[in-house]
């Protein structure tokens, strides 16, 4: 799959069987932006983890060095873990580079990390974190062409990295929060624990030590996810059937919570030019 705007192409590639419980899918992303061009987008995470091997977009070819980076002072490499991300981000593409990735299901990032994953939150940090040999593994990748290469590098690595022992509760916690994106039943923990079969106190235990989040927080970033959905289409809505739809108590509910998260009301983020884009 192949997608984005000028400049920028992003390809999606699919999980193996070892590891589709806990991750979401691969990634790749290349850039050329003419001089002088930035390419700005805010971000709506999802509630989920990132590893990453590349350029840090808008620093592409301008640093001198980093951590588990390939060396030179032009074409610098790096890879990096970024822990769940709660608040609004800011992606700024200049120059030219590449990115080989991965996204973790809710909860997967869990099936790789020692420490709770709560640790991780709002956090990036050096891949050697997870990966412990990512000092070649970036060498690696950075000296391959071909863009299935690299995944196939990343995957590998990742399938190497799983600790055993927390493979099978990460993904119960992605099937956890599987359910809280598509059940539209579901409107709070209680009614999450119910349909997953075990105490409210016992999920927040599980999706602190494997999400990194509570899951509260990921059902109420979903809801934005799907308000967000419904701005970028671009269709005139009706924004109380629209709070009514998504579980919220009201309007002025649905209003507070994105504002919170975005800095706008949603009639304004819908009439600004700015893009918002999920991750």
């Amino acid at each position: 799959m192949t997608e984005g705007p000028a400049f920028v192409q992003l390809n999606r590639y699919s999980v193996g069987q070892e590891l589709d419980g806990v991750l979401d899918r691969y990634w790749t992303v290349s850039w050329d932006m003419p001089d002088g061009v930035l390419h700005s987008q805010q971000l709506l995470t999802h509630p989920a983890a990132y590893f990453s091997v590349g350029h840090r977009e808008a620093d592409a070819g301008r640093r001198s060095g980093c951590e588990e980076s390939t060396n030179g002072s032009v074409d610098v490499i790096e890879g990096r873990v970024t822990g769940v991300t709660t608040r609004l981000g800011t992606r700024v593409v200049a120059g030219r580079g590449w990115t080989v990735g991965a996204m973790a299901k809710p909860g997967g990032i869990g099936a790789f990390a020692a420490e709770p994953a709560a640790q991780l939150t709002d956090r990036g940090l050096p891949l050697s974190a997870i990966i412990s040999a990512a000092t070649e593994l970036v060498t690696r990748i950075a000296i391959e062409p071909d863009d299935a290469t690299r995944v196939a590098l990343l995957a590998s690595a990742l399938e190497q990295s799983v600790i055993s022992s927390r493979l099978e509760p990460a993904g119960e916690v992605a099937r956890i929060a599987e359910i809280a994106e598509t059940d539209a039943s579901v409107r709070c923990v209680t009614d999450l624990a119910a349909r997953a079969g075990i105490g409210p106190r016992t999920l927040q235990r599980m999706f602190h030590e494997y999400a990194g989040v509570s899951p509260g927080w990921v059902l109420r970033r979903y809801r934005l996810l799907d308000v967000a959905d419904i701005i970028r289409k671009g269709e005139k809505v009706v924004w109380a059937k629209i709070a009514a739809d998504l579980g919220y108590a009201d309007q002025a509910h649905l209003i507070r919570e994105f504002r919170g998260a975005t800095g706008h009301t949603p009639a304004a983020y819908a009439r600004s030019r700015v893009p918002l884009c999920q991750e």
